[in-house]
């Protein structure tokens, strides 16, 4: 089997239908590319496009207000003592491998099939589970406050603690670091990515045929490793102590939902047999087959008309030569 193949989105015999469908599908998707179909549908979705930059704006509000200061006493202080470290995966990189990355595979499947239906909806669909996914997040956040594994440190970076009257702590750190320190449930590495290379699992699932009962064991590995990535992504969070492992499960998990959801609302289940392309693209197959039917009604109308034409044209002439032949014998 070719991995550089299938890599590349250029089957080899074996599998020569993974990743496109019969020729007559194949010609339609290239007649519906971004320069013919794409300003209209975009046009089409355009409030889908609206809510996704709604969802931009929760988010942001949602980070820059303060989340709930959950009370901490001393004797919680066992599971919070953990030294701060720096993030093993930044946060800048996580938007590259669970936006940009799935966004590069999809472009590289429209070079090859150039349908724009399934261009438009896979980036529609993943900024969804990406955003979606971000909000519900920062929301739980904010409203669980739960403490860091590191709380300690950003509460007292002096190594002093102290306590107010109730037991609570006072903490005498940056404000900045306080604030994040109560951020801990769901994890937002985990969840976002979940969310993104989730939903390239579902599709990348879905364009190969996993599901097709052949039992190539290649493409569940093909399926997996964005997954595998996920979850490497998930333990890195434990190991920094920036997330308790709950906080990890939960964030995976919550992502994986929705990325599910997401997918589903513009592409078929990857077991499906039309899993390998968008609702929409169906749509547009079957609106074009009336235009055939009626295309292929006029011809035959036309083609009957032209024999009916030939026939009255050799009953004319059958007539004529017969007339002809009874005006000589008559002569004779």
């Amino acid at each position: 089997m070719g991995w550089r193949n299938i890599i590349s989105f250029c089957p080899t015999p074996n599998f020569r239908n993974m990743f496109q469908g019969t020729p007559s599908e194949v010609e339609l998707g290239c007649q519906h590319t971004i320069k013919s179909h794409g300003g209209q549908l975009a046009r089409n979705h355009r409030h889908d496009w609206l809510i996704l930059i709604l969802l931009v704006v929760i988010d942001i509000t949602l980070n820059v207000i303060h989340p709930f200061y959950r009370f901490v006493g001393e004797g919680m202080m066992t599971d919070l003592r953990y030294p701060m470290k720096d993030n093993t995966v930044p946060i800048w990189a996580v938007p590259l491998y669970a936006v940009l990355l799935p966004i590069l595979i999809f472009v590289i499947y429209y070079l090859r099939r150039r349908d724009v239906y399934d261009l438009h909806h896979s980036i529609l669909g993943l900024l969804f589970a990406v955003l979606i996914t971000g909000v519900l997040t920062d929301a739980i956040k904010d409203g669980v406050g739960r403490p860091r594994p590191d709380f300690f440190w950003r509460c007292f970076p002096d190594g002093r603690d102290v306590y107010d009257r109730w037991g609570n702590v006072a903490c005498h750190g940056k404000d900045r670091e306080i604030r994040e320190g109560h951020k801990s449930f769901p994890s937002g590495h985990t969840s976002w990515s979940f969310a993104g290379l989730g939903f390239l699992s579902l599709y990348l699932a879905g364009k190969i045929k996993c599901f097709d009962r052949r039992g190539h064991v290649a493409k569940l590995c093909i399926i997996f490793f964005p997954l595998l990535a996920a979850c490497l992504v998930g333990i890195s969070r434990v190991d920094d102590y920036w997330h308790h492992w709950q906080d990890v499960f939960a964030g995976g998990l919550l992502g994986l939902v929705v990325a599910t959801f997401c997918y589903l609302q513009f592409f078929p289940p990857p077991y499906h047999s039309e899993g390998w392309g968008p609702y929409a693209y169906f749509r547009a197959v079957e609106e074009s087959r009336p235009r055939d039917g009626i295309s292929m009604q006029v011809t035959n109308h036309q083609r009957s008309a032209i024999n009916s034409n030939m026939l009255d044209q050799n009953s004319d002439t059958s007539f004529d030569a017969m007339e002809s032949g009874r005006r000589w014998v008559s002569g004779i």
